[in-house]
């Protein structure tokens, strides 16, 4: 059986590359051939390098809403990425590129339209990003997590159908976790994550609080590459990871509860995994908001709470883990039924019918 051959991009953050690991692992290598396409020095390298998937590097600009001066070299570095998506599309010859977003994409993109590739793209925030804006021009199909946010984009090409989830996320279990952790009373285990890029003051924030918190939780700090404060390693009922990859579902299968940045992704596998959420999104100067309209969401919902960070402090933070605490288990019940759609089956079952 001959396999066919997909190409997949996305990247600058992990948020931008774990649905397509999760859509590679479900279409599987027997049947098809797969490949990434992302930025030379990104996270996606190191991420889908571990897989052992055949990775290409290629030159790629920062997008930005503003005048800068810095986007005219960025400019050339997308002409040049463009260029080198191309070379390496014309070698492979996909039936397909899927993107996930990300600066990176856009040159891919551009390639593949050049080249007559169909292209589709997934869009995992309630807003587009810039890297998907500029793309939907160029693709066949645009899929949406959030319904509100297939309004964005051309309607005869738009479906929403939720945000593709690695299976790997829920083969957790929470005795390996303890055990993981060294764990053996009953202390309740709260994970903070900051994404994949860490968050500064949260990482200030929670180590203020410490005493506070741990004397109510088991405090699982995943804290960013670099970020691992070698002085709190010995303090109990606190641990430090820089980031964590095949222990997660482990890790997460024993938490309680989570406080969480606001990336789509992030969110909706906890939405899945019936965790309550603090979230504390991105600020508007850290990001388009794209990050404060999710966690929106998702508290009107009510399957989280939000504390943004203007407002974070310890004592803020402490009231907050309070409140949600108090309001847990209507919380989990909103999170239970929520019905969220199988989008990583619509979705391998929308690339295979391209085949």
């Amino acid at each position: 059986m001959t396999k066919q051959t997909i190409v997949f991009t996305g990247g600058g953050s992990a948020g931008h590359v774990t649905p397509n690991i999760a859509i590679m692992d479900e279409l599987g290598r027997e049947e098809w051939d797969l490949h990434y396409i992302g930025s030379k020095q990104g996270i996606e390298k190191d991420l889908i390098s571990a897989l052992e998937i055949p990775y290409y590097g290629i030159s790629s600009g920062k997008l930005r809403r503003y005048l800068d001066f810095q986007n005219v070299k960025d400019a050339f570095k997308v002409i040049k990425g463009i260029a080198d998506a191309r070379k390496v599309l014309k070698k492979l010859q996909p039936k397909l590129v899927f993107s996930k977003g990300g600066f990176v994409s856009v040159p891919v993109i551009i390639a593949a339209s050049l080249l007559n590739i169909p292209i589709y793209i997934h869009e995992s925030d309630l807003t587009p990003g810039l890297a998907n804006k500029i793309s939907q021009r160029f693709a066949t199909k645009i899929f949406t997590s959030f319904e509100e946010a297939a309004s964005h984009f051309p309607a005869h090409k738009t479906t929403a159908i939720g945000s593709p989830i690695r299976q790997a996320i829920f083969a957790g279990d929470a005795k390996r976790g303890k055990a993981l952790l060294g764990i053996t009373n009953d202390q309740p285990i709260l994970t903070i994550m900051g994404g994949s890029l860490g968050a500064q003051k949260i990482n200030e924030t929670i180590r203020t609080a410490l005493p506070e918190l741990t004397a109510r939780y088991h405090i699982v700090h995943l804290c960013g590459k670099g970020n691992v404060d070698e002085t709190l390693q010995h303090i109990p009922s606190y641990q430090q990871f820089d980031y964590v990859n095949k222990e997660l579902p482990d890790l997460l299968a024993a938490t309680d509860t989570v406080i969480t940045r606001g990336g789509s992704n992030a969110l909706f596998e906890f939405l899945a995994l019936h965790i309550p959420m603090l979230i504390i999104p991105l600020t508007k100067q850290q990001s388009r908001g794209d990050q404060l309209l999710n966690a929106a969401a998702f508290t009107k919902k009510g399957y989280a709470h939000t504390l943004e960070e203007e407002q974070l402090t310890a004592k803020s933070l402490l009231q907050a883990l309070e409140q949600l605490e108090e309001g847990r288990d209507t919380m989990i019940q909103r999170l239970k039924a929520s019905n969220q759609g199988d989008a990583l089956s619509e979705l391998v079952k929308q690339i295979q019918a391209i085949s």
